[in-house]
């Protein structure tokens, strides 16, 4: 029962009818102009976009933050809306990949209990290049 199922948002909707209330996880890329923060009740909501799961997808994108990127910049991929009840994290940004874990609430928006964030473009500016050879 306590069993979460990894999805993406494109499988989530497909799913929506035959999830219930099962604990699930979740991965989207945050779209920063959706970020809210109430400071004083500790909520937080905010919208994330469709990326794919497959890594093969992914680096045919250019790699996980430029796919990222393309997630945000396109209106056409599957959004999904967050309510997280907690500190906001410092990492809560634009183009952030979020993983969600929490449940699908009947209105449709997903309550996350657990918020874990990515920034991968912080982490490629600190890889050292390639020396020639």
């Amino acid at each position: 029962a306590s069993a979460e199922y990894f999805l993406t948002i494109d499988e989530l909707n497909a799913q929506r009818s035959s999830l219930g209330d099962k604990n699930l996880r979740v991965s989207g890329a945050v779209i920063g102009d959706s970020i809210q923060y109430d400071a004083q009740g500790l909520t937080l909501t905010f919208e994330v976009a469709h990326v794919p799961a497959d890594n093969l997808a992914v680096e045919t994108e250019g790699g996980l933050a430029e796919a990222l990127h393309q997630a945000v910049l396109d209106p056409s991929r599957a959004r999904l809306k967050v309510v997280y009840e907690g500190v906001k994290p410092d990492l809560l940004r634009n183009e952030a990949q979020a993983i969600m874990t929490g449940h699908l609430g009947e209105d449709g928006i997903f309550y996350a209990d657990e918020l874990l964030l990515k920034c991968p473009t912080r982490y490629e500016e600190a890889l050292p290049e390639q020396a020639d050879l």
